[in-house]
């Protein structure tokens, strides 16, 4: 009997075989683009909209972007406003002001940092004020319409926030300050990343006592920003304890990748996390497909190796197809792989693009194991 993709799926997380190699993918960027460019169809407005996007693209759904608590932050006079063509917002605390600005990108319809509010070791205490008067209580959610609405095509998932590592690194000091912090004041970062750590927890316990089926760690790695030494001292902890809480909750751990990944590879595949989620491989990545599922122990999901970038008009038409049957047999031939989006479907992607996958998973994704 033919699976559904919610079948395919939970078959695969359940260390099953499927019928059919399970396709996956995130659409929320690439409806973000046709909504600001005032293309997207009317029925694919609001959540239940972009439900019904996936299905009648024929792509499973799984990424709600949904942190299932609301954040709280006392003692800190937070303003942000526009100043030259970037937005600014300043955080005052008994311990000085930080500050980050964005800047929005037209051409990419995202936002970038221009700024981080960690600029050095004289940030830190103001950060930890933060971070100490920051609370968080969860949101009523109701996850059977929530679950109503992906019906047979997907599974629920929520976020946990980042690793406290990973929070300073991509969110608040950036690469090159979060190095020199690791070198200039290492017990004064520790014990930054301890506060971090422990309000984290509280909105992590959160996220475990919800009704998701799955729960995603944000990380977004990459192996030329994050090194194998600052992996074992600050998150390779974090990692071991999380998605061992995640799976005795009896919810499957997830930790989304999304970057190069050949040099952290085996320590995030012996981290506890079933699925490593958005692998993106060659060219974008620095793996290839048929790499990956060798390299990869069989207790790992392999979750993408579909770059969004082939959505888009740089490749061929041809290069995308052949690069798809490709990935969708070497994907089939390995227990325990889905194969999905490694991010997301970005904008300028073409519909029909998106469309051909499931075709081609129907046509090359029996299972061959």
């Amino acid at each position: 009997m033919r699976m559904t993709k919610r079948e395919r799926a939970l078959t695969v997380l359940a260390g099953g075989r499927p019928d059919k190699l399970p396709w996956f993918g995130d659409l929320t960027y690439w409806k973000l683009y046709l909504e600001a460019t005032g293309s997207l169809d009317g029925r694919y407005k609001g959540p239940d909209g972009t439900h019904r996007l996936n299905e009648d693209m024929g792509v499973g759904f799984y990424l709600q972007g949904f942190f299932p608590f609301k954040t709280h932050v006392e003692s800190v006079d937070v303003k942000a406003g526009d100043r030259g063509g970037a937005r600014v917002t300043s955080y005052s605390t008994p311990y000085g002001t930080l500050t980050e600005a964005s800047r929005h990108l037209p051409g990419s319809y995202t936002s970038a940092p221009i700024e981080h509010m960690v600029k050095g070791p004289g940030d830190l205490r103001a950060l930890r004020h933060i971070y100490e008067n920051t609370h968080y209580e969860p949101l009523p959610s109701d996850f059977a319409a929530i679950g109503g609405s992906i019906g047979s095509n997907g599974v629920t998932l929520c976020y946990v926030p980042k690793s406290p590592f990973m929070e300073l690194l991509v969110y608040k000091a950036g690469v090159e300050a979060t190095a020199y912090l690791a070198e200039d004041c290492p017990e004064e970062l520790g014990h930054t990343l301890e506060v971090i750590a422990g309000r984290h927890g509280e909105a992590s316990a959160i996220t475990l006592a919800s009704a998701c089926e799955c729960v995603m760690m944000p990380e977004n790695f990459s192996s030329d920003c994050v090194g194998a030494e600052s992996y074992d001292r600050y998150v390779g902890p974090y990692h071991r304890e999380w998605s061992r809480k995640i799976e005795d909750r009896g919810k499957h751990s997830f930790i989304h990748v999304d970057g190069a990944v050949r040099g952290l590879l085996g320590r995030l595949c012996g981290s506890g996390f079933k699925v490593l989620e958005a692998l993106t491989t060659q060219p974008v990545g620095d793996v290839g497909v048929g790499e990956l599922t060798v390299a990869a122990p069989s207790g790992t999901v392999i979750w993408g190796c579909l770059p969004g970038a082939l959505f888009g008009p740089s490749f061929p038409e041809g290069e995308f197809r052949s690069y798809c049957v490709g990935a969708i047999k070497a994907l089939a031939g390995r227990p325990g792989c889905v194969l999905g989006v490694a991010d997301q479907v970005p904008p300028y992607a073409d519909a029909d693009r998106v469309r051909m996958v499931d075709g081609l998973v129907e046509e090359y994704g029996a299972i061959t194991w």
